[in-house]
């Protein structure tokens, strides 16, 4: 049963009538989060946000609801709103609403306009900290409510795409605060990216088509960590595999690695399913659906649904038909047909539920401590673009691999001075 929901409690979420479902899931996340626990345990001791406003806007999964729940213990006045518009997991949303009490704002399958309404909302709350999943509320901050930004103490971001946009915004002098770029965290990209990524983008391809992988033809557009796991994975599923870049040390990389490498306008003629993990912009296009399979596939697992030329696509198509849940069959005019899985969204989050929670529980890790870091440091940080501590990512490490029953060596106080020295040869 929920507990009855407090009348100052806001939230816009699908059906308050989910929230059993979704605390069952929440609980079972949990147990794969055990770094993320001992950090809750330890923030419900020391209330190190007590008086702080946060508003989150991440994917709001049963891993999200975790470390939505380990701010509200450390004291914080939080809110959550999704981070896309088709990540949500209605009754994870309903289940902070009613028995955790945090605002929600999040419904699957939300229209664009509820989307940014909700990044308003986010904003009406006047966060001192934001915890960001793509720049989204920042970038609204910066370009619509400049009057805000000195409420502001600092934010996280944990994706490759909302760490682009936080440089962009740095070298255009319009970011006047301190930010900490999770994603490149090493106990976050090394993991998350490659573990998390590769098998989630896998899990939404097969649920969402229920295709055989091997033996098919796998293209993946992009080979940095997302990539690689993308890659790995496929492989692994015995698909033959073709990676694309622009990067020539990636692209050696890759071949090293055994896949072969080619450029799109070749790949798009041979692929049975294409993945995008690049972070930029409409890197299949109309002429790569010229040239396509009748039947070929496509999907991102990047964070904006801009990785593929949709417009095009639709211009190029004489209709539209659901053909299974999170899966459309675009009939082109040339008589051929392309399957978009996912709306081009993220499709591991679309039409699946995300990266596993034991590896979440390395990246939430880090943004609960990162959070952290920048109210300890309140008033001591200038402007820019911050790195993890390292001693916090070492940690974060060393809790994992005690929480999965391994240990590592130590050096001795002789291999300390050998390293400490230069004076030691042959």
């Amino acid at each position: 049963m929920t507990t009855a929901i407090p009348s100052q409690i806001k939230y816009d979420i699908k059906d308050i009538g989910l929230a059993e479902s979704g605390k069952q899931r929440i609980e079972w996340a949990s147990r794969e989060m055990p770094v993320l626990k001992q950090i809750t345990e330890r923030f419900a001791k020391e209330k190190p946000f007590a008086g702080i406003k946060i508003s989150a806007c991440c994917h709001v999964t049963t891993e999200t609801a975790n470390l939505a729940i380990a701010l509200k213990a450390g004291g914080a006045d939080a809110i959550l709103i999704a981070s896309n518009p088709l990540s949500t997991q209605d009754d994870v949303a309903a289940s902070l609403v009613a028995d955790y009490g945090i605002p929600v704002y999040a419904i699957k399958g939300e229209d664009n306009a509820t989307y940014h309404k909700h990044v308003q909302i986010a904003l009406d709350h006047h966060p001192q900290i934001i915890v960001d999943d793509g720049c989204d509320v920042v970038a609204t901050l910066v370009q619509e409510r400049p009057g805000q930004i000195s409420e502001l103490i600092g934010t996280t971001e944990e994706t490759t795409t909302g760490v682009v946009r936080l440089n962009a915004m740095f070298a255009d002098g319009v970011l006047t605060f301190p930010a900490v770029n999770v994603n490149d965290a090493e106990t976050k990209h090394f993991f998350d990216n490659r573990y998390g990524t590769g098998q989630s983008t896998l899990d939404g391809i097969i649920r969402a088509t229920n295709v055989l992988l091997a033996g098919k033809t796998i293209v993946v557009a992009g080979y940095g960590w997302c990539g690689k796991g993308c890659a790995n994975r496929a492989r692994g599923l015995g698909a033959n595999v073709i990676v694309t870049e622009i990067n020539p040390v990636a692209a050696i990389e890759a071949v090293m690695d055994g896949f072969q490498v080619m450029a799109m306008d070749d790949a798009a003629k041979v692929g049975d399913i294409f993945i995008t993990v690049t972070g930029n912009k409409h890197v299949i296009r109309s002429n790569h659906f010229d040239v396509m399979k009748d039947g070929a596939m496509v999907c991102n697992s990047g964070h904006f649904d801009i990785e593929i030329d949709l417009e095009s696509l639709k211009n190029k198509s004489t209709g539209v038909k659901t053909v299974r849940n999170f899966t459309e069959e675009y009939s082109l005019k040339n008589g051929k047909s392309v399957i978009v899985i996912g709306e081009g969204r993220l499709v591991n989050l679309a039409a699946a539920e995300g990266h596993p929670s034991a590896v979440m529980d390395m990246s939430f890790a880090n943004q609960a401590l990162s959070a952290e870091f920048l109210v300890k440091n309140q008033g001591k940080l200038s402007a820019g673009v911050y790195s993890v501590p390292k001693d916090l990512d070492q940690e974060i490490a060393r809790l994992k691999l005690e929480a999965m029953g391994f240990s590592i060596d130590s050096l001795t106080d002789d291999q300390i001075a050998y390293t400490n020295s230069w004076n030691s040869g042959t």
